[in-house]
């Protein structure tokens, strides 16, 4: 018989507090159940990852994978570590040579977009199993399945892991780091004999990678904070001294070497001191709820609104997932929700300090907050499947009938959200929950984000077809426009960027113009608004249902209303 593993019901640390309420579970079924997770929810992250053109920070990570197959390492993108960059290159290699490999065979083609987007796609999934690992450890296993299963199958998360940009890794190697943290405590409480420093080295050189995948150190001190929160407890055990603390941080710096050496080019620090500087920055605001803001990090509350992942949270999570995450964060402040509550407090209150204040935000930062997202969630989820089964069983005098009921309200919750993110499958980013007003709202709220550049190549194709040669085409992203542009066989068309002044003296009558949703600025509201006053476009382009962009062919009309005569 295979062995049994306890799960704790009663949502306790089980190095801090007695275990109540254990059951078994087989750890076959157990492995069965979170390789069905991963599996489903691998499904979700790769399908269709090629309808979507790459966005412009996607096409800069092309680049700078094309730039280091011809050069070899280099400050290519160097705002960013190299770790994503590194596993893009593995991917894309890989992807050619399957395509050269079965050339005769076009139906097993891979897209360039679906050879970017598949390493985020895949550790999206397996994040699943360390989701697991870190609610399991804190409250119990009952609370690590159901995490898993939600983030699985969440359509927010879904649709972050899809996309060919560090918050997937960042999250990836982060909760890597808590489950070695966490496992080393446990040990050090529970297992005083064994020695638990490789725990601790493992984390070490987990939160190395994870900074080699995106500059976020802030967040250590989620951990950091959980692990001095005990050590006033005379009980406690899990000590590291200033001798193994100073070795841990060594362990972080050897490991963010090995997994980011182009941190040693003066060219990436050159990059890095431009990006801090907002050198880099393309635009000037972002559109946020019909509104313009600046997105400047120092930007503060002057930027955009402090509450936008809270408005973010609330019309993208499902219904039942949202109530349940309302009802976690009240559970996290009863102290018969066991000490586990103290990480996920951190977490948000961490998480909240960094991302919500700052002036510059885009939804893809809240990758990072999702895990505690989901695990408050699965805590309130557990606590109403509690209470129902135990109303059922006193109501119908029968325990199975109570089981049943727990087990129904679980299974309703996981699958609710299951289905929501069928329903938005492949654009994942349009989804919207139905008390927010569902695919009627999608786009509206943020735009920028929820479309990502995803129109661009149905945009080029339809303009090739229609221009003549060597004509203009006006864009707010012309590098993305005229990557499409070579790939759908039209090298000639000179796309422009439309809000220089110097570039629009070039447009004249024949010429095209994309008005897309979410690229709308400061620097370009005005001209627009007298375009769309003056003109009608010539046609849509969708994404799924959703109207993406407007393109215009322009005549003397539309370019004097466009440069104000």
């Amino acid at each position: 018989m295979a062995p049994a593993i306890p799960i704790i019901t009663a949502g306790l640390r089980p190095d801090l507090f007695a275990q109540v309420g254990t059951r078994s579970l087989s750890r076959v079924l157990l492995a069965t159940m979170l390789s069905m997770f991963v599996v489903a929810g691998l499904g979700f992250r790769t399908v269709g990852l090629s309808k979507e053109a790459l966005s412009e920070d996607e096409l800069n990570k092309l680049n700078a994978v094309t730039e280091y197959r011809a050069k070899g390492l280099t400050g290519a993108n160097g705002e960013h570590p190299l770790l994503m960059k590194a596993a893009l290159t593995v991917s894309v290699i890989a992807c050619e040579r399957w395509n050269n490999l079965f050339a005769s065979h076009p139906e097993v083609y891979i897209p360039v977009e679906t050879s970017l987007r598949i390493p985020g796609a895949i550790l999206g999934a397996l994040s699943a199993v360390l989701v697991f690992l870190i609610a399991m450890e804190l409250f119990g296993l009952e609370v690590g399945l159901i995490s898993a299963a939600l983030w699985s199958f969440d359509p927010l998360t879904i649709s972050f892991n899809r996309i060919a940009k560090e918050d997937t890794f960042l999250v990836f190697f982060f909760l890597l780091m808590n489950v070695f943290w966490l496992r080393g405590q446990r040990v050090a409480e529970s297992q005083p004999h064994r020695n638990a420093d490789k725990f601790y080295w493992a984390a070490a050189a987990s939160f190395g990678a994870m900074m080699a995948s995106k500059y976020v150190p802030q967040l250590l001190s989620i951990p950091i904070a959980y692990y001095w929160t005990f050590q006033g407890m005379d009980a406690t055990r899990w000590r590291l001294g200033k001798k193994k603390f100073l070795k841990f941080f060594i362990v972080i710096g050897v490991a963010f070497l090995v997994f980011n050496p182009t941190i040693l080019l003066p060219e990436t620090w050159r990059t890095i001191a431009k990006f801090t500087n907002y050198k880099l920055m393309g635009h000037d605001s972002y559109e946020f709820m019909g509104g313009l803001y600046p997105h400047r990090m120092a930007d503060w509350l002057r930027g955009e609104p402090w509450y936008f992942y809270f408005v973010l949270l609330a019309v993208k999570l499902p219904v039942a997932a949202l109530i349940a995450f309302a009802g976690g964060c009240v559970l996290l402040f009863r102290r018969a929700t066991g000490d586990g509550r103290y990480f996920l407090l951190f977490w948000l209150l961490m998480w909240g300090l960094t991302f919500v204040l700052a002036g510059g935000k885009f939804t893809r930062y809240a990758t990072s907050l999702m895990p505690a997202v989901i695990m408050a969630a699965a805590l309130a989820i557990q606590f109403a499947g509690r209470h129902v089964g135990r109303f059922c069983r006193k109501l119908f005098q029968q325990s199975a009938i109570g089981i049943y009921a727990r087990a129904g309200l679980v299974s309703a919750v996981i699958i609710s959200t299951m289905w929501s993110a069928a329903s938005a499958s492949p654009h994942f980013r349009l989804y919207i929950n139905s008390i927010s007003g569902g695919s009627a709202k999608a786009g509206v709220l943020f735009p920028q984000d929820e479309f990502y550049d995803a129109y661009m190549m149905d945009a080029l194709k339809q303009i090739a077809a229609r221009a003549q040669p060597g004509a203009h085409v006006g864009t707010e992203i012309p590098l993305l426009a005229d990557y499409y542009a070579d790939r759908v066989g039209r090298s000639d068309l000179d796309c422009i960027e439309f809000s220089s002044a110097d570039e629009l003296a070039k447009l004249s009558a024949g010429d095209f113009l994309i008005d897309a949703r979410g690229r709308t600025y400061l620097s370009n509201q005005s001209m627009l608004a007298r375009l769309r006053q003056a003109a009608k476009p010539a046609f849509t382009v969708f994404v799924g249902s959703t109207p993406a962009a407007d393109v215009y062919v322009l005549d003397q009309a539309s370019l004097a209303a466009l440069r104000g005569q």
